[in-house]
Parts: C-alpha cells; structure tokens; sequence
C-alpha cells in the first residue's frame, strides 16, 4: 500500500504534472531553488493543510492537486461513516483559487478540509528537517513511547474522564448541602400537591372531551332521533322513497335490462340507510342525560385548572411537569446521598488508578528498550558515544494519559550528561537525533507512506551513507520519499525523481520526472560538487550506485 500517483495543475511553479510514484525508497534531488519540495507540499495541502492563494502558479486562475492512494482496509469502515464510496484506491483532490477559497472532493464526493486532515496521518508521515521540533512537545514524545510500547490510553482516558465526573459531583454536593436540601422539600411539596389530582398523559383532552359531550347530551340525542325519524320512521323518509323506486325498477327489470345497474344501486342505498338507522337507534340507546358525571367531571376540569394557573402552565402539560419534578428530585436526593458519593468517586479512583498502574508499567519497560534502540542508531549517524534518554517524571496529580511527564534527553558525544532535546545547540545533532527516532519509531504508525524532507541537513561523508542504507532498509517494508541534496543517500535509493527547472518567456517553471541510471551518474556528479562532465565526478557516481 502506497501512494501511487499526484497531479498537479498550475501549482507555485509547477504548469502540470502527472507523476507515478513506485513503492520502496525513492529520492528527490535537484539543484537549489527548483522547488524539490514541490511534491511534499502539495501532498500536505491535498491532505488538509491550510492553503492561500499563494499557491497559485502567476496567471493561473486556480491550481489542482489530486493523490491517489492504495486504499488502507482500516480506512474501509471510516468511508462508508462519512458517506464516501469505497474503491480499490483512495482518491483526493483539492483546488484554490486566487481568491484564497478551496474546495475539496475525496473518491469524487466533496468533502471538508476536517475530512481530509482526519486522513492524512493514516495515509503519509512527514518527518520535516524540524522534526526535533515535535520532540520538545510533552505530548509528541508521549505518543512516541506509547507507540513504541503498543500502548493504548484510550481506557485510561475514559477513567480519567468518569473519575472526574464522580469528584466534581461529589464536592458540588457538598459545598451545596443546605441549598439541595431547600430543593429537595420544594421539590418534595409541588409533587405532593400534583398528586392530589395525579394526571396523566393524555387525560387532559379527553377530559374535556368527556365534558363536551356530556354538556351536550340533550341536543346530541335530538340530532339522532331527528336523523333516524328522517330516514325510516316518516311516511317520506329516505328508506321509504328508495323502497318506492326500487320496486318501480324491479317490477320491469326482466323487460328493460338497464335497470339492472340502478337497482343494484338502490339496494346498495338501502342497505347503507338501514345500517345508519341501526347504529343511531345504538348510539341512543347508550346516551343518556348524566347530571351527576358531568358535575365530577367539572370538579375535576376545576382542579386540572387551579394547578396550572397556580405553575403557570397550560394545562396539558402538567403530566409532564409531574413526570420532570419527581426526576429532579431524585437527582437532589441523590446529591444529598454524600456517602453512595464518595462511594462513586472511590470506586472510579480505583478503575482509574488500575489503569494508571498498568500504563505506568508499561512505560517503565518500554522506556530503556526506546533510549537503547535510538543510541544503537546514533552511533551509526556519527554521534559516536552519544546517548538518548526517556525520561519518566511523576505528576503531582496524574492526568488523562497517566501519571507520567515524558522527556527525551539527548548528549551529542560521550562525556557529557543527557540534556532535553530543545537544549541541544547544533543543530546537525539535532536532525541526526530526529532522524535516529524517526527511523526506530518510524515502523510504529499505519501510514503506508513515510516522507523525510532533508532530514540529512547537516550530515554528510559516511554518516550520509548509512542514512541512505536506514531508508532504504525502511523502504523494505513502506514507501520511502525522501528530499535530498546528499549524493550519499541518493544513491541508496530503488527510484530516483529528478526536480528541474525551466525558463519559459518571463516565468520559470518547474517539473519532475524518473530518471534512468545513466541519468542518475550524471546528477550524483553533480551532487557530488563537480563537473557533471568530469570523468572522476562520473566515475565516483557510477561507483555509489555500485551495490
């Protein structure tokens, strides 16, 4: 898994670009000012960084960067979260304009400069020639030796996180006791004077329509006797007047068969008023004049109405005022429960502090196997006697991440006593050191593509040869893009991509391509300080790139 292709469309100094890219290690080289740090640069704002209308080549109206990655199996399930469709590869593109605005499309679906930095440290590593920076940082050089470890504070932090709600409820509780106990009885009091009338979801509208039909009991039976006297009962009702024409049809069916239809009509009619008639002959039957249910459902109606006045509420949410007052009071009470609290806050101190136990032993162990991995790989990079250190310090209260302050010391030669790394002054050990981490703590993340820009500043001689034999080494196991201006380490490199620029009319443009062995001698030649034309330039590049 990869990074397979970028394409570039008027970016700074680049008119186009459509570079395949091969996994092992592959260097970028070219003279000072080519821009040989195009490519990382455009990776790093196709994944989010922040872009202005800088980028913008002069007379373009926008510039364009697409990646294309092999698609990471871990990144399948983040996909379909976010709505993106799932392909064998993964592709991103932005534009910027030269108003400064961006847009941003992940598998050919837009998407927000969020999404695309919630990608980046899953697809590529940067390792900058500032990378000591981020060793200075309590929480970088922490992330370090967790990964390292294979530690996973996630639990951790959850207990953190819950033993911190315990403690500040417990202390709420206790500085508000009096004030949670008046809560708690005026709580206590408006419940007791809901539950004399105890109402329900609901019962407020169907009370009132109770009451409605009650109150109009009278005028609701004379509707009903008026209908069924109107359909059956009178000498002109309507059942009687279908009845008539019914016969009159019937009688000469057999003669004039389109009679049939309006029969079958009629019939249907008839059956239809005969049915109504049954059910207002039931509903009068069941209707009756009911003074005595009317009268309690007015005293109740009064009741529902005295509350809600005296809460100031309508009266269809008093159920829910009843409902929210009982669970209020369950939660005063319990914060005036100051034992069940300390209780909470003791048991979530020991899930947490089972945690701390298990993260702080893991670093204690993890810690020397870091410090010796890195001053074994400092004595490759000319730091001879030079030692690295992983400091472990104790907190005076322990944090989400544990109870430990990590710090990285360094001493740049024998004799001399491990210091923080920002107190480190040359700044050729500085990168030496960044580049000895970044090569032990390198194998540790998932990113398929790992970048060094001039981490080698500095070196040079021998020591630049067993930076080019490191990287190589990781490009056995992930793609390897390293920026150069060593000879040395160029030439340990499985591909080689040329930065050049060109002269066009008042511009000048840049571009990048693979170059073939022949093509390399001549820009190790030139790498090397000599004549590209010099046969012993020629034949001391023909001889680095000798395996």
């Amino acid at each position: 898994m990869s990074l397979r292709r970028i394409v570039l469309r008027d970016f700074v100094i680049v008119q186009s670009l459509d570079l395949e890219l091969n996994p092992g290690f592959c260097v970028l080289t070219g003279e000072t000012g080519a821009g040989k740090s195009i490519l990382i640069d455009a990776l790093q704002l196709a994944l989010g960084a922040r872009a202005d209308s800088g980028v913008v080549r002069e007379g373009a109206s926008r510039c364009e960067i697409a990646a294309e990655f092999d698609l990471p199996p871990h990144l399948a399930p983040w996909l379909d979260e976010q709505g993106f469709s799932r392909e064998d590869s993964l592709l991103v593109r932005r534009t910027v304009d030269t108003d400064g605005r961006s847009r941003a499309w992940i598998n050919g679906s837009a998407a927000t400069m969020a999404q695309l930095k919630a990608l980046a440290n899953d697809l590529v590593d940067i390792h900058g020639q500032h990378a000591w920076q981020s060793l200075t940082r309590s929480d970088a050089v922490r992330a370090l030796l967790d990964g390292y470890a294979g530690i996973d504070s996630t639990a951790a932090t959850q207990a953190w996180t819950q033993w911190r709600l315990r403690r500040k409820a417990l202390e709420t509780a206790t500085e508000r006791q009096s004030t949670l106990q008046q809560e708690s009885e005026r709580l206590a009091w408006q419940i007791a004077e809901l539950d004399k009338l105890q109402p329900a979801a609901g019962e407020w509208e169907e009370l009132n329509s109770q009451h409605s039909r009650l109150a109009n009991a009278q005028a609701l039976l004379d509707a009903a006797n008026a209908a069924t006297l109107a359909l059956e009962e009178e000498e002109s009702s309507a059942a009687a007047l279908i009845h008539r024409a019914l016969s009159a049809l019937q009688a000469q069916a057999g003669i004039e068969p389109q009679f049939s239809a309006p029969v079958e009509a009629l019939e249907a009619a008839l059956a239809q008023v005969q049915d109504t008639v049954h059910s207002l002959h039931q509903y009068s039957r069941r209707t009756d004049l009911d003074p005595a249910s009317l009268a309690v459902l007015d005293e109740r109606l009064g009741l529902w109405m005295s509350l809600a006045r005296r809460y100031r509420r309508p009266p269809e949410e008093l159920a829910a005022l009843h409902a929210q007052w009982k669970s209020e009071l369950a939660g005063v009470d319990q914060a005036l429960d100051l034992a069940a609290l300390n209780a909470a806050e003791r048991g979530a101190w020991q899930a947490f502090a089972a945690e701390l136990q298990t993260l702080s032993k893991r670093r204690q162990q993890a810690a020397p196997r870091l410090s010796k991995a890195v001053t074994e790989t400092m004595q490759t990079l000319g730091l001879q006697g030079g030692r690295f250190e992983v400091a472990l310090q104790k907190l005076d209260e322990p944090q989400a991440h544990g109870w430990e302050q990590v710090e990285f010391l360094v001493a740049g030669h024998a004799g001399v006593s491990p210091r923080p790394v920002g107190k480190v002054a040359s700044g050729g050990e500085l990168s030496r050191i960044a580049l000895a981490i970044s090569v032990v703590t390198s194998q540790l993340g998932q990113a398929p593509t790992l970048i060094f820009d001039e981490v080698d500043s500095g070196i040079g001689g021998a020591v630049a040869h067993t930076v080019g034999q490191l990287l190589r080494q990781l490009g056995q196991d992930r793609q390897v893009l390293a920026v150069t201006h060593l000879p040395q380490v160029a030439a340990c490199a499985d591909h080689h991509l040329l930065v050049s620029k060109q002269q066009q009319g008042q511009q000048t443009l840049s571009t990048v391509a693979p170059i073939t062995r022949d093509h390399r001698v001549v820009e190790l030649a030139r790498m090397l300080g000599g004549s590209e034309r010099s046969e012993v330039s020629l034949a001391h590049a023909r001889e680095l790139l000798t395996p």
